[in-house]
């Protein structure tokens, strides 16, 4: 439930989901499972690339709802293949959406029940299709030794909800982690391999794929007999052994959990091109969000940036804000902007 407190563009950091409304407004809003809605027939024809949501708000104060998806629409030239879906009285009618950013499908002057975005699926380029994707990382803290789970999903938040309250019931602890390097494709088949004594399960390979949140998601069992001070895990695409993404354990002062230790790839990076992502670093209220959504900065800081009167200024405080962080702040805005800006980060690393 969100209480508007007056005209704006408002986002909900736990769903994705955004608002803009003209007046106060209170707003309710639920995750809903596309199997329980979309029809056979359809489900052979539109995939969904984003949550469907259960919303009611009071008529016309709504003048826009941005619908979260996991798209990379950086990479796409078909858009017209997506579309909003809204189911009124168990049937399916399908709106374009005004326009589509990186993260979001954009409808003006919606009317409200259930909300989503699907994507036209012909069997031909489903595979093509890049995808923002979740690293999640679970240690089961009953578990024999360091067991864990770990997660390959679209970066779609009902699922990820799903998977931890699913890990909650099996005593488990999330370990903070950073995405994958650059958008995956579905069909493809990821292997996470580690060079030191581990043992993975299923050893073969972890399917990369939409499933609802109502089904089991793909994992993979990491078992760890005697934890090291730091052990390696590495993720490949399986047909042309591309690493996508990279990231150690370590043991924690309780020896019975282990932290997390980011890859610090990226902070020699944001340090040579520091005066270059001041002028040229964009979607800077995306980037705040997701800094927030991973305990880096906080509400008040966030607003400190904000309020800065030019976007140089905005992305100068921003980035000396995450230096006084230290590495692991600076790693976490380098696997952002590596996401939501990847074309910059080549341009700047070719340049140097």
């Amino acid at each position: 439930r969100a209480h508007l407190p007056g005209e704006g563009i408002f986002q909900c950091s736990i769903t994705g989901l955004g608002f803009q409304v003209k007046s106060a407004v209170i707003i309710t809003y639920r995750f809903a499972t596309w199997t329980s809605h979309l029809s056979e027939a359809d489900q052979e024809m539109w995939m969904p690339i984003g949550p469907l949501f259960h919303i009611n708000a009071q008529p016309r104060v709504v003048q826009t709802v941005y619908l979260p998806h996991f798209i990379c629409m950086a990479a796409i030239t078909e858009t017209h293949r997506c579309s909003i879906a809204h189911f009124k009285s168990g049937k399916m009618t399908l709106e374009r959406p005004t326009r589509l950013t990186t993260s979001a499908a954009i409808l003006e002057k919606p009317s409200f029940s259930l909300l989503g975005v699907l994507w036209r699926s012909l069997s031909s380029n489903i595979k093509l299709l890049p995808v923002h994707s979740l690293v999640l990382l679970f240690q089961q803290l009953s578990a024999a030794k360091t067991t864990l789970h770990l997660y390959l999903i679209p970066d779609d938040k009902s699922l990820k909800q799903a998977i931890e309250k699913q890990e909650m019931k099996w005593n488990s602890k999330v370990i903070p982690k950073p995405p994958p390097f650059q958008p995956l494709f579905f069909g493809s088949r990821y292997q996470v391999t580690s060079r030191d004594p581990v043992v993975i399960m299923p050893e073969d390979n972890l399917p990369f794929s939409y499933k609802s949140s109502k089904q089991q998601q793909f994992f993979l069992e990491i078992y760890i007999r005697n934890m090291a001070e730091e052990v390696g895990l590495l993720m490949t695409e399986k047909s042309s052994d591309t690493v996508v993404w990279r990231a150690s354990v370590r043991q924690g002062r309780n020896r019975s959990t282990v932290t997390w230790a980011w890859c610090l790839l990226g902070t020699a990076f944001m340090k040579k091109h520091k005066i270059k992502l001041c002028s040229r670093m964009g979607q800077l209220s995306t980037i705040l969000l997701q800094l927030r959504e991973a305990n880096i900065i906080n509400s008040d800081e966030e607003e400190e940036v904000q309020g800065q009167n030019t976007k140089q200024k905005r992305n100068r405080a921003l980035l000396e804000l995450v230096e006084k962080k230290g590495q692991e702040a600076q790693e976490q805005l380098y696997q952002i902007l590596q996401i939501r800006d990847e074309y910059l980060i080549k341009d700047l690393q070719k340049s140097s």
